[in-house]
């Protein structure tokens, strides 16, 4: 028996990856308790873990700070996650002062490490526990043969689309500087052996995606990297109340832009006249950032939701407009639904390009986004059977994969010999 901490952010998309992975662990005998931020302590305490906070009311504070962007495209992205990523050097600060005193005296004896928790491999080695990484967005283990996340670009192999993607990671460690500096000062006081490079934030035992493969650009990973499928679930998810009653025979055009990113009205506008017209019924959930009275007139009539129960939307739904989340996107691969992505910031841009690599959905630039252009996406990937084809084969291949159950052998097995995991086949 191994008592398992698992450091990860308070969102929402986190939570989903790390739940069932911490009750796959209790399943096994394993305690788990989970280091994150106190405004989700019930949620983590719902689905029946210890929960210790790691965060301040100072960190929590300035992440409701985040400024609201008026305008969109590739600058104003890497505007946004510099702007994260310094607010993740307050974050950094705080959980490195107050995490290892809670994790020792809790008996912790292994560390599952979320990927945007930068200082988490620092805090386990500083503690003398094995870590594993946990990526619960897009791995931005940085390759120059492929595009940086925070981008939309296509996969190249030409020698100057190489080019392109060394200098952009440029400009992303650039901005990740003041988290690193941090990770660095924290190291040296401690005497731990300085990071030389961004990738040296990765656990050396195993690294785990949920994504696969077959959703991924041509590329060279670490021999301890691994695709488990995924391992979506409703645990913990609270129920949501939904009218049910008011769905028809039509088509299911399901619309959502993550709970995080999405205070863009106008997007919602957008997407309701672009399905007006459609004979399909629209349902929009606005991830509980606004409320649905301000939408009482869209074009269409859509059935509009402050929440919705995702997954049991998607079982329904022929399209999916998505922000192009990680989990949304994996969820939506997993009930064959093809998708129209609508990117706006952090890893959805590279998630959404993999949509379009894979030939299971469209996407549309938040920059280009109008109602003509959406409209063109939308009926493209209704109508063309190659889009809902390769969604279905994507699901094939994701039902193929062990998923959580997978991603806790790699994990048991990394713990118990503290040696890096190559060999596990999912």
């Amino acid at each position: 028996m191994t008592h398992f901490g698992i450091l990860c952010l308070g969102a929402t998309g986190h939570l989903n990856t790390m739940f069932p992975l911490g009750r796959e662990l209790q399943r096994r005998g394993h305690p788990v308790t989970l280091f994150t931020a106190s405004e989700v302590q019930s949620k983590v305490e719902a689905a029946g873990f210890d929960f210790y906070d790691v965060y301040s009311q100072v960190d929590e504070a300035r992440q409701k700070q985040q400024p609201q962007a008026e305008e969109v495209g590739l600058f104003v992205n890497l505007k946004n996650i510099r702007y994260t990523l310094t607010l993740f050097a307050h974050h950094a600060e705080t959980r490195l002062q107050k995490a290892p005193s809670a994790i020792r005296e809790r008996g912790v004896d292994a560390l599952i490490v979320d990927l945007s928790v930068f200082e988490g491999g620092t805090i386990a080695d500083s503690l003398g526990l094995p870590y594993v990484t946990m990526c619960c967005m897009l791995p931005f283990y940085q390759d120059p043969a492929i595009p940086p996340i925070p981008t939309a670009w296509q996969y190249e192999s030409a020698w100057w689309a190489q080019f392109r993607n060394r200098m952009a990671y440029s400009v992303v460690n650039v901005m990740a500087q003041p988290v690193l500096n941090v990770i660095s000062r924290y190291r040296r006081k401690r005497d731990l052996p300085a990071y030389s490079h961004p990738n040296d934030v990765f656990s050396k035992l195993a690294i785990i995606t949920r994504h696969i493969p077959e959703f991924e650009f041509p590329r060279q990973l670490p021999p301890h990297f691994h695709f488990t499928g995924s391992f979506h679930q409703a645990i913990a998810r609270e129920p949501i109340a939904f009218p049910f009653e008011q769905l028809n025979d039509k088509p299911l055009i399901y619309a959502s832009m993550g709970t995080v990113q999405n205070r863009f009205g106008d997007v919602f506008q957008t997407i309701a006249a672009a399905c007006a017209d459609l004979n399909a019924q629209l349902v929009i959930s606005l991830g509980g950032r606004l409320e649905p009275e301000l939408f009482s007139d869209l074009p269409g009539n859509p059935l509009v939701v402050k929440y919705a129960p995702q997954l049991e939307l998607l079982q329904r739904a022929s399209l999916n407009i998505t922000h192009a989340g990680l989990n949304t996107t994996l969820e939506s691969l997993s009930y064959g639904v093809p998708m129209v992505a609508i990117p706006v910031t952090d890893d959805q841009p590279g998630v959404a390009a993999r949509i379009v690599w894979t030939g299971a959905g469209e996407l549309v630039k938040l920059s280009q986004l109008t109602v003509s252009n959406l409209r063109g996406a939308i009926e493209r990937v209704l109508t063309e059977d190659t889009y809902k084809q390769n969604a279905v084969r994507l699901q094939a291949r994701l039902h193929q994969t062990r998923g959580v159950s997978h991603a806790v052998d790699i994990i048991e097995q990394a713990i118990s010999t503290s040696r890096p995991v190559t060999c596990v086949e999912p």
